[in-house]
């Protein structure tokens, strides 16, 4: 019992040095954990502000939140052992993902290694699949016309989000399905609900059984073809799906399980990318200077090479505009969670003792004067200069690279395995836009991002007017 004690008042006292923003009593700390619901961009900033290049502390609900600053210490948060650090048991905690998407994919999350891989390697060849589901999804949900038309932007970005990763993960008709397309919106939307309140989510199994009678079929099908003429059968199709099929064993062969993975590729891929397009298309229609030359560019790469995997990766000021949106604006105030472990002691002599969580206050460095002239401003082809300037700018300043001063990501070995997806996905329909629509706001402002906890979303009530281009 006493050795419990000694630990207990040593990770405290640990605890107790590392700076504090807001209340630090034992009591008066739940009152700041409140106010960081409506109030973490600025806590943050103020720690920032004052401990930049350090460390410091918010309160949360349940936990203190510790906070780390600057590229060097960043890069030691990076390069700390898995055993020392988890991602994995921070993303248990902060999502709930036992209750919100399962135990199963919690506990083994074999999914991820086909979005760093297979996913990633089929990008070229299923390129051509992606750009006619932005073409139909469009085509079917804004009509070009030569009068604007108004949308909710948000929804209608997740629809068009949802059909077109589907496309790469089960394919033709199934990613076409009102059904299908409406449960892992609504899934991907309940899981961050349930998460963000830190409860238990206890209708999990709802979404599951409606998901398992919609891709049953498809599973049960590929599993009979496999049977029958092996892994390799006659029209196997090239989709996540089969992926997932290639490296299950056991129960992971189930419809059960095969449907809760495709349910947590979904949930990844819907939420942050349908959030960043939403960004970019206000950012686009804010800033309608930009719209002629990133069009030029496009034009001129398409003229050259078609339209494909690879042009859309010579188009640089396209990356550089998705890049700038996302260091503006972003997801939230927090990057890189990680559970500690084991006490971790940084270089600069700070103590993060055991069982609490730790992340990066990426927000503030993506704001921060150090690393980004004018860091308040939106400059579009800011990046696209860099890689202009610098002699190894040419995949430095890349959307999909990682560095220390721009951690949308993340960085080291944990950084988002499905990024290269994602930017693709982005740039993929940001081009498709920009060739074939005008946009603009009813009202000529762009809409304020909505703010909770440390999470950040554009405006999910906000419209945008779309109209036949006209130049």
């Amino acid at each position: 019992m006493s050795t419990v004690l000694v630990l207990y008042y040593s990770r405290r006292l640990q605890l107790n040095k590392i700076p504090t923003i807001g209340p630090s009593g034992i009591l008066t700390s739940y009152l700041g954990a409140y106010k960081v619901l409506f109030n973490a961009r600025d806590m943050i900033q103020e720690g920032y502000s004052k401990y930049r290049g350090g460390i410091f502390k918010v309160p949360g609900i349940s936990s203190w939140i510790i906070v780390v600053s600057g590229p060097k210490l960043v890069d030691e948060l990076r390069k700390a052992k898995d055993a020392e650090i988890s991602l994995h048991e921070a993303g248990r905690e902060t999502l709930q993902i036992e209750h919100t998407i399962g135990p199963s994919v919690q506990h083994d999350p074999y999914h991820i290694s086909i979005v760093r891989s297979a996913l990633t390697r089929s990008l070229v060849e299923r390129f051509p699949d992606v750009q006619d589901e932005i073409t139909t999804a469009f085509a079917e949900h804004i009509p070009p016309t030569e009068d604007w038309s108004t949308v909710v932007a948000l929804p209608i970005i997740m629809e068009i989000v949802c059909r077109t990763s589907n496309r790469l993960f089960v394919g033709l008709p199934l990613c076409r399905d009102p059904d299908y397309i409406s449960l892992n919106i609504e899934f991907t939307v309940d899981v961050m609900k349930a998460a963000t309140a830190i409860n238990l989510f206890p209708t999990f199994l709802k979404p599951l059984k409606r998901a398992m009678s919609l891709l049953g079929p498809t599973i049960n099908e590929r599993l009979r073809q496999e049977e029958l003429y092996g892994k390799d059968w006659p029209g196997k199709p090239n989709d996540a799906l089969s992926w997932l099929l290639d490296i299950a064993n056991g129960d992971q062969r189930t419809v059960r399980d095969l449907t809760l993975r495709i349910l947590a590729i979904n949930f990844a891929a819907i939420h942050t990318t349908s959030m960043a397009f939403t960004q970019i298309l206000f950012d686009l229609a804010a800033h309608p200077s930009y719209v002629p030359a990133l069009r030029e560019e496009i034009e001129t790469v398409i003229r050259e090479d078609g339209l494909t995997k690879m042009s859309l990766h010579k188009m640089r000021k396209l990356d550089s505009f998705i890049k700038e949106s996302q260091r503006i604006g972003g997801n939230g105030v927090l990057a890189m969670p990680r559970k500690v472990l084991k006490d971790f002691t940084f270089s600069d002599g700070t103590v993060v003792p055991k069982g609490y969580l730790i992340a990066v206050a990426n927000f503030s460095m993506h704001h921060d004067e150090e690393h980004y002239t004018n860091p308040n401003e939106f400059e579009g082809f800011r990046f696209a200069h860099f890689r202009d300037s610098e002699t190894e700018g040419f995949s430095k300043h890349q959307m999909v690279s990682l560095g220390l001063d721009y951690i949308v990501f993340g960085h080291g070995r944990h950084a988002c395995p499905g990024r290269f997806f994602a930017v693709n996905e982005l740039k993929a329909i940001l081009a498709h836009v920009l060739l074939n629509y005008d946009v603009a706001f009813e009202t000529g402002e762009r809409p304020a991002d909505r703010w909770f906890g440390f999470a950040s979303v554009p405006d999910p009530t906000a419209s945008i007017m779309f109209r036949k281009r006209c130049s």
